[in-house]
């Protein structure tokens, strides 16, 4: 079973940006996408951006989009999010996952209920 350690959450002022890590182990050869999704205290879980086994974004919330990025380092099992101006609203709890599969549209994987996500990392903005 693919287990992934989130890092790189910290407190930052709004309008600041912060990169988040999520290195994988247990891959296999299997093709895989990869996704972030973020909970608040007293909110549900919210997926806000995935990657398809191919490289491609094919998901954003609207809620971060033109804001986050995703990327990948294959060679160190290791994707990354890239978020910048964040505001306030963006405190949470910031988990990844790994679902192995060929979709073009990688959301259906992260939205599963029974998605493995991490630990994750806490990301709180300062107004």
């Amino acid at each position: 079973q693919v287990q992934v350690v989130e890092s790189g959450g910290g407190l930052v002022q709004a309008g600041g940006s912060l990169r988040l890590s999520c290195t994988a182990s247990g891959l296999t050869a299997a093709p895989y996408a990869w996704g972030w999704s973020r909970q608040a205290p007293g909110k549900e879980r919210e997926v806000i951006i995935c990657m398809n086994w191919n490289g491609f974004t094919t998901y954003y919330a609207d809620s971060v989009k033109g804001r986050f990025t995703i990327s990948r380092d294959n060679a160190k099992n290791t994707v990354y999010l890239q978020m910048n101006s964040l505001k306030p609203e963006d405190t949470a709890m910031y988990s990844c996952a790994a679902a192995a599969g060929t979709a073009f549209r990688c959301i259906g994987y992260f939205e599963n209920p029974v998605t493995n996500w991490g630990q994750g990392t806490q990301v709180t903005v300062s107004s």
